[in-house]
């Protein structure tokens, strides 16, 4: 079958543009990645790689996913702890026993780092400003704030929840502030800490806040703070940042203190949690959407970077298993906004639900959760069945 695209234009060299460059040169497609930033530097925060995301990179490129679960940190088991230090729960990690793929904890940027280096570095384009586009029946042309401009045959936002090229293409206005403010930082990891045992998730539920501690693997560590307020403007330098972060969690246990204490303020990345409402169509003319350009959504349940693989994939298959090029769109367009709205929405929810008091869930919620998780994690790239609908609302 002819090729539907000969060229491809990605804005985003973060891993959902780098991932999907990677898909579309394995079919023989020329796919270039533009990025704004003249270098690309240790930042991000730590991110979790679940079943449905490890399954599309391993269908992508085996060899990425077998340097990831080198390179991260497989989780054993999760613990919920109060902002007291009173454990409320341990739970062993069953995603690989039922799903074939670890729960794997890693740090934005290695990931970065190790996508990158699957691609030719000729392709991979710094220092590029995305400022717009032009389209036509035959073409789309990118135009550059270094008075650059690309010509292909699809370009492909990927650049994030501030996306300028949804902006160009849909101007749908500023992301929505879901009422959590957060500060998160990757710092060395510290083996005799005791909030953070070896192979775990910790989780901290305070009134109001919530704390995430991740080992990234590599002798590296996340901590991630997140407060519900109604403020959402962000401090004017790192001294504020840091100040801020230990004010609102000074009632913490002392190990809390001390950790956030003992972070460099330059480290710490404060903002505030968004997404936006999720859309009825990604793809217009020569030019779609990928990831939190497409589906902006609460980090809650950790699915932005595993969502962000599967459509990676799954663009992929349809620009080379569809004759034309806007059948293969809107293909992808069906086959991505189902399911990505159900988990923005979701996550959403329970971003807002952090002000509530934790509740015991009753058996029917906690069978609905578990077969929410099923349709969540046992996505499968190889079977149609991932293009099942999940057909009750439930909370995560």
């Amino acid at each position: 079958m002819k090729k539907t695209v000969e060229k491809v234009a990605i804005i985003g060299a973060g891993p959902g543009g780098l991932a999907t460059a990677i898909a579309l040169r394995k079919q023989s497609i020329d796919a270039h990645v533009y990025e704004k930033a003249k270098e690309f530097r240790p930042v991000g925060g730590g991110l979790g790689l679940m079943s449905n995301g490890l399954r599309c990179l391993d269908a992508i490129e085996p060899e990425i996913a077998i340097t990831l679960k080198l390179a991260g940190c497989q989780v054993k088991r999760v613990t919920v702890n109060t902002s007291a230090g009173e454990t409320i729960r341990t739970t062993e990690s069953t995603m690989m026993a039922k799903y074939g793929q670890p729960f794997l904890t890693i740090w934005w940027w290695r990931l970065q780092q190790i996508l990158a280096s699957a691609l030719p570095p000729e392709v991979i384009h710094l220092n590029h400003s995305y400022i717009g586009f032009e389209q036509n029946e035959n073409t789309v042309i990118t135009h550059f704030d270094n008075e650059k401009t690309v010509d292909s045959d699809l370009l492909i936002g990927a650049d994030g929840v501030n996306s300028t090229v949804r902006q160009t293409l849909i101007d749908d206005g500023q992301p929505r502030y879901l009422g959590t403010m957060s500060w998160r930082t990757v710092i060395n990891y510290n083996k005799n800490n005791n909030l953070l045992p070896p192979n775990e998730v910790v989780v901290m539920r305070g009134e109001k806040s919530i704390l995430f501690l991740l080992n990234l693997g590599e002798g590296n560590m996340y901590w991630g703070a997140r407060k519900v307020l109604s403020d959402s403007s962000l401090s004017n330098t790192a001294t504020e940042v840091k100040s801020r972060v230990l004010k609102e969690f000074a009632d913490w246990i002392e190990p809390v203190r001390k950790l956030i204490e003992a972070t460099d303020a330059e480290r710490i990345l404060e903002r505030p949690i968004c997404d936006k409402p999720p859309l009825k169509q990604w793809s217009y003319g020569r030019v779609t959407l990928l990831g939190d350009a497409a589906h902006p959504m609460s980090p809650l349940a950790g699915q932005g970077a595993n969502t962000t693989f599967e459509d990676a994939y799954e663009l992929a298959e349809c620009l080379c298993n569809f004759s034309d090029l806007q059948t293969a769109l809107s293909a992808y367009d069906n086959r991505r906004i189902q399911r990505t709205a159900i988990i923005q929405t979701l996550t959403g929810e329970s971003e807002k639900g952090l002000d509530k008091p934790t509740q015991q869930t009753n058996q029917q919620s906690q069978q609905e959760r578990e077969e929410f998780q099923n349709w969540l994690y046992d996505y499968n790239p190889k079977s149609e069945s991932r293009l099942r609908p999940w057909k009750e609302k439930v909370v995560i």
